[in-house]
């Protein structure tokens, strides 16, 4: 296939795959696609580490990374990173520790003493300039912001390096906004996508966000794609390639949780919820007790972002161990509905060209005289 997407990063298909396994994104880019990381969850030593092993496996094709560095959140002028773990720790309600202690102990999961220790992560800007410094040091092809525009000097140092900046963007405004700093490439997200999405739908979303950044600016579709029908209607709307991520939770490669594996494989398109339950934004989870908890009458309601995953932290590996696991949930889009069998990464690749193909060909058969 040749889009600009292609043309920019040397690869076979306009295919780019989130996943915040390395084993999923050295296999997508060895297939044609290209592989990108999600640095989130990792300490910068731990990213170092994945790098160097995605380094030795992705048999020299690109790949890139993807931070979270919000404009907005709570505690952003509380100092440097140590400084605002205490301070925000010391500001989350004793109502809320009481609802999530009690939640825990009805669905059976073990009390724990631990501090979390990976309470911010890279929920925030200082949390995540390390981690860009640390994918800055390999050589990776795109660096993405998977949360509001990247800092202008982060975009600006990615170009020094010759690293492609993407951004994602939920609506027209924030496209602008991603352009505004220099990003390359924008990654319009539709609603019904997985993790942090805003609320208009792919269809409506691709062709607003291609007229308004112009010619000069790649766009990825993105937001239930999962299939070939899929990506020829990405295309078909201007999109220049798709970015995909819940369908990679289900490949053979995927480290997801055992607990929550079936939950995947047996849950319909309807069985996903945009919830505040995890980070404090919206985002789309699968539709389980814990989202349920959290917007029932006796919820406190939820923290605002990073104070909300602080408060949670400490419980999702327990949740992940013990308990009955009707609490168990999972980042994911509405193509869960599609997610019904367990495939090689490369297999999931060459069947989405396959489809695309057989759809192209239907399209065109339309239009011959």
């Amino acid at each position: 296939m040749r889009t600009r997407a292609t043309e920019l990063f040397g690869i076979e298909y306009p295919i780019f795959a989130f996943s915040h396994c390395r084993d999923v994104v050295a296999a997508v880019s060895r297939a044609g696609g290209m592989g990108v990381l999600g640095a989130l969850y990792f300490t910068p030593e731990e990213l170092e580490l994945e790098l160097k092993w995605i380094d030795e496996h992705v048999g020299g094709k690109p790949y890139g990374v993807d931070v979270v560095m919000p404009a907005k959140y709570e505690g952003a002028e509380l100092g440097d990173a140590e400084e605002m773990l205490g301070k925000l720790q010391g500001m989350i309600p004793a109502e809320h520790r009481k609802f999530l202690d009690d939640l825990l102990a009805e669905h059976g999961v073990e009390p724990s003493t631990e501090t979390a220790h990976r309470a911010l992560l890279g929920w925030t800007d200082q949390t995540a300039r390390p981690q860009v410094e640390v994918a800055l040091r390999h050589p990776i092809a795109l660096l993405a912001s998977a949360l509001g525009p990247p800092p202008a000097d982060v975009v600006a140092e990615a170009h020094e390096k010759g690293v492609k900046v993407a951004g994602l963007a939920s609506n027209a405004r924030h496209a602008r906004k991603q352009t505004d700093v220099g990003v390359d490439i924008i990654v319009a997200q539709g609603t019904e996508a997985g993790g942090h999405t805003g609320d208009v739908s792919t269809m409506v979303l691709i062709p607003e966000v291609v007229d308004a950044v112009g010619d000069e600016t790649v766009v990825l579709a993105a937001g239930g794609i999962g299939r070939g029908r899929q990506m020829a209607a990405g295309l078909a709307l201007g999109a220049d390639g798709v970015w995909t991520g819940s369908i990679w939770l289900t490949v053979e490669e995927a480290d997801t949780p055992e607990r929550a594996m079936p939950k995947l494989l047996e849950a319909s398109s309807r069985d996903t919820v945009r919830s505040r339950a995890w980070t404090g934004k919206p985002a789309r989870f699968l539709k389980t007790a814990w989202t349920d908890a959290w917007e029932s009458e006796d919820s406190p309601g939820t923290l605002p972002m990073p104070m909300q995953f602080m408060l949670i932290a400490d419980a999702l590996p327990r949740i992940s161990r013990s308990g009955d696991g009707e609490l168990v949930t999972f980042p994911v889009g509405q193509i869960v509905g599609s997610m019904n069998q367990v495939k090689p990464a490369s297999q999931v690749v060459y069947d989405l060209i396959e489809e695309y193909v057989e759809s192209m060909d239907r399209l065109n058969s339309i239009t011959e005289d």
